[in-house]
Parts: structure tokens; C-alpha cells; sequence
């Protein structure tokens, strides 16, 4: 690496040590969120002590794409913590929130992943989060199980990966909603998901699949999962 990489990570420590020995007001952290650069808002979003209103969640949750990785792996986790509040739940059930909740759902971090995830279960006695939210993770978990279905997992193996990581983490999101999704939906997004080769996938069916369900179909694809070859697979059902 060239000197120019050491002088800017340098520079980067300093500013950040100096900025995390300064006292700042609440509204000064939230205009870091809002326009500072990577140090700033990674820094904005450790020292934040919570939201006071819908617009510092919004613009917390703005936060948790498009930006660096460690701005969006430190705003995901107060985003986790302040979202687990009763005091601040309610500043982030706006609508403009959702879809960004979708795609960091599916972030290539996988820490951010879980942190979102965990989140946006605090909102899941919220209807009007449900009614929304809930349809485009079906519409979404279905576009990836089709082109996950399709791929030949010899081949293309970047490709592959990057969109079983997103499958993986949507299965995983499905199964926090599992009681909240249309049953039609969550039946289809298990059958699909029970015959994909990548054995991470079937686990996650087998993990919503290891309570059983009240139909034949369901209960075929529980069996299959259940004599599964892969261990990762069958170790849902071993207590049953």
C-alpha cells in the first residue's frame, strides 16, 4: 500500500480520537448523521444517547445504506438498541423507514444483517408496519429463491454467494415474521426454499419447518428436512 493509505488512516484516528473527546450536543450529532463524513457519522452514531423525534430516526435509519460499512454497522447497532425502547419505538414507524429496512436486511455485512433484523421485530405488533413490510419480504424472498433455484452452484461462484448470503438472511427475517405472513406465502417461500442445493438454505426451512404445521404439503417438507443428508439441516428436528 502507497504512503497516501497510511496518511489518510492516520489522519482518520485522529480526527476520530479528537472528535470522541469533545462533548457535543444532541443536535450536533444528528448534523454529523445528516451531512458529515465517514468519521463524523460513525462517531455521531456511537456517542447518540437516543432519538427525540420521527425526524432523527429517519435520518439514523438513512444511514443504514449507501453509506461506509462501519457508519452502517455502528448506526444498525443503536438502531437495534434504541428500536428495543419503548421510549423510542414509536419515532421509527414511519413508512418512508421501511424499505430501507428491506435492504439491510440483505447488507453483505452480516453483523448489520442481525442487527436489523432484531430491530425491526420490535415492530411487529405494529399493523401498519406489517401490512407493509411484511408483502415486500415475500416479494422479495421469492425474486431470490428464483434466481437462487436457477443457478448452477459449480459455476459463477461470487455470483452465487452473494445471492444466497441475501436469501439466507431473508429466510432468517421470514422466520421472525413467520406468525405475521400471509400462511399461503410462507407455505410457497417453504416449499421453494426445501429444494435449493445450498444446504444453508434448507436450513432455514428446516428451522420454520421444525414446528409443525397444520398441512400435508408442509408436513411432507418436514419430513423431507427432517432425514435431511446434511446435519446443519436435520439438527432442528432432533428434539422431536
Amino acid at each position: 500500500m502507497n504512503n497516501s493509505y497510511y496518511e489518510t488512516l492516520d489522519e482518520n484516528f485522529t480526527q476520530a480520537l479528537n472528535l470522541y473527546e469533545k462533548d457535543f450536543t444532541h443536535e450536533e450529532l444528528i448534523d454529523f448523521l445528516k451531512s458529515g463524513n465517514i468519521v463524523q457519522k460513525q462517531i455521531a452514531a456511537i456517542r447518540l444517547d437516543g432519538v427525540e423525534s420521527v425526524f432523527d430516526a429517519g435520518i439514523l435509519v438513512d444511514n443504514l445504506t449507501g453509506q461506509d460499512g462501519k457508519v452502517r454497522e455502528a448506526v444498525s447497532m443503536r438502531l437495534n438498541e434504541f428500536m428495543s425502547d419503548s421510549n423510542y419505538i414509536d419515532y421509527f414507524k414511519s413508512d418512508n423507514n421501511y424499505s430501507v429496512f428491506l435492504d439491510a436486511i440483505i447488507d453483505i455485512n452480516a453483523n448489520i444483517c442481525r442487527n436489523v433484523i432484531s430491530a425491526v421485530t420490535n415492530l411487529k405488533s405494529d399493523e401498519n408496519f406489517c401490512s407493509k413490510f411484511c408483502p415486500e419480504l415475500v416479494n422479495l424472498t421469492n425474486c431470490l429463491l428464483d434466481k437462487v433455484s436457477e443457478f448452477d452452484f459449480m459455476q459463477g461462484k461470487y455470483k452465487v454467494n452473494k445471492e444466497v448470503f441475501k436469501l439466507y438472511w431473508c429466510l432468517e427475517t421470514v422466520y421472525a415474521f413467520r406468525d405475521i405472513i400471509n400462511f399461503t406465502d410462507l407455505k410457497n417461500i417453504l416449499l421453494k426454499a426445501k429444494d435449493i442445493e445450498e444446504y444453508t438454505i434448507r436450513e432455514k426451512a428446516a428451522k420454520i419447518l421444525s414446528r409443525n404445521f397444520d398441512d400435508a404439503e408442509l408436513q411432507k417438507a418436514h419430513e423431507e428436512l427432517k432425514n435431511d443428508p446434511n446435519y446443519y439441516v436435520r439438527r432442528y428436528f432432533s428434539k422431536n
